[in-house]
C-alpha cells in the first residue's frame, strides 16, 4: 500500500497522535495496535506501543523489587508515604506525561525504555 490517508486508516476522529496516546492507556491497546495491520505501519504508533509495553513491564518489576525491600525494612521507617507509594507516584507522573505528550504529537523517548522501544520499532 503506497499512500495511506489517515481517514482511510483510523477510526473516525482519531489521528495518529490519538492512537499513539491510546497505546499508553494499558498493555491491551498497545498490543492491539502492533497487531492490527494499518496501525502497525506507522512509526509513531509502533514506537508508542512498544514504549508502553516496556514501561509497564519496568513499572511492574520496580514495584516488585521495592515491595520486597519495603517488606524487609522496619515499620518505624515508613511513617507517611511508603517507598512503594512514592515509586508508584513517580511512575504515574511519568506515565501521565508520556500519555499527554503522545496525544500532542511529541514523541517523548524515555531513557532505557525508549531505547528498547526504538530498537523494536526499527526492526
Amino acid at each position: 500500500m503506497s499512500d495511506l490517508n489517515q481517514s482511510d486508516v483510523y477510526w473516525p476522529g482519531l489521528t495518529e497522535n490519538a492512537v499513539g496516546g491510546i497505546a499508553h492507556i494499558t498493555l491491551i491497546p498497545a498490543v492491539v495496535f502492533l497487531i492490527i495491520d494499518p496501525y502497525r505501519r506507522f512509526f509513531f504508533v509502533r514506537f508508542h506501543s512498544w514504549q508502553s509495553i516496556f514501561f509497564f513491564i519496568a513499572w511492574a518489576l520496580v514495584n516488585i523489587e521495592v515491595g520486597i525491600v519495603q517488606s524487609m525494612a522496619p515499620a518505624i521507617i515508613v511513617q507517611t508515604l511508603s517507598p512503594l507509594q512514592i515509586t508508584g507516584l513517580i511512575f504515574f507522573v511519568i506515565w501521565l506525561t508520556v500519555f499527554i505528550d503522545a496525544f500532542n504529537g511529541k514523541p517523548i523517548k524515555l531513557s532505557i525504555v525508549g531505547e528498547l522501544a526504538e530498537k523494536q520499532t526499527n526492526r
